[in-house]
């Protein structure tokens, strides 16, 4: 099962409305959204996807956003963080990143994958055999060039797709 991976879209529609695209051509299905939309007006635009979106330090709108992810698709996943099984025997733990020690604790809990975002910064990491990955930023500051991620869940492929390849 492959999934997209973003984050930080800071209501940066432009950027948000090309990687949806870029999904989409990809063929993926489910998208993992690490936080800060930042409004409802931005989930209207991921309509198209199966969404399992955390919120992040910037979503004030957070109960609107959930609710419009909700109405746009009643299986779509909305909350402060996510732990599951996206695929039988490949336990995820999503969180935005900016609660401190969290992140910590999904290691010592021994998640296969925890997504994160908050930082801006591209991330993949494994400690303690949990594989932590941050995509990137689609908006607000920007340290690196914005991008997004594709990972293959069976194989553990994972690809930053950057704006240019867009």
């Amino acid at each position: 099962m492959k999934i997209g991976i973003l984050s930080d879209t800071h209501n940066d529609l432009p950027m948000l409305q090309q990687a949806l695209a870029f999904f989409q051509r990809q063929g993926i299905q489910t998208l993992i959204h690490c936080g800060n939309m930042t409004s409802p007006e931005t989930a209207v635009y991921c309509q198209n996807f199966t969404f399992i979106y955390v919120h992040g330090n910037m979503d004030r709108s957070h109960m609107a956003i959930r609710q419009t992810l909700f109405d746009i698709n009643p299986s779509n996943v909305a909350a402060n963080q996510f732990t599951g099984e996206l695929i039988p025997g490949v336990r995820v733990a999503v969180t935005h990143g900016h609660i401190p020690g969290k992140i910590e604790s999904f290691i010592a809990k021994g998640y296969n994958y925890i997504f994160h975002g908050h930082t801006h910064r591209r991330r993949d990491e494994i400690i303690g055999g949990s594989r932590i990955i941050n995509s990137g930023a689609l908006g607000g500051a920007e340290h690196e060039p914005r991008s997004v991620c594709l990972l293959d869940l069976k194989t553990g492929y994972l690809q930053f797709i950057n704006q240019s390849q867009w």
